[in-house]
């Protein structure tokens, strides 16, 4: 499934991938993770974790509940898709 430069899931980049995750517009499950060789999956785990960090430094001020909501939404979205590709990873014997 690997295309152009890189790799990624319908023709998108890897750091696309992520950042699909983090706005809730697309999910991570094992059905999606069966079309990713071994690049692919420690490409996305990277993309992932730099999500992870910029979105753990977004600042939002604590009296704007919607954007901290928007924040820990995200947040919960990345961690949620880096533990099913761990768990993906450690089945199929992938180190990442």
């Amino acid at each position: 499934m690997a295309s152009g430069g890189g790799g990624g899931l319908g023709g998108k980049s890897m750091k696309a991938v992520a950042n699909d995750v983090s706005e809730g517009y697309m999910t991570i499950n094992p059905l999606v993770l069966k079309k990713f060789d071994r690049d692919m999956i420690k490409d996305l785990f990277e993309h992932l974790s730099k999500s992870m960090a910029a979105a753990r430094n977004l600042a939002a001020p604590l009296n704007d509940m919607p954007a901290l909501r928007q924040k820990n939404m995200k947040l919960q979205r990345l961690h949620n898709a880096i533990i099913i590709l761990r768990n993906f990873a450690r089945e199929r014997r992938i180190p990442i």
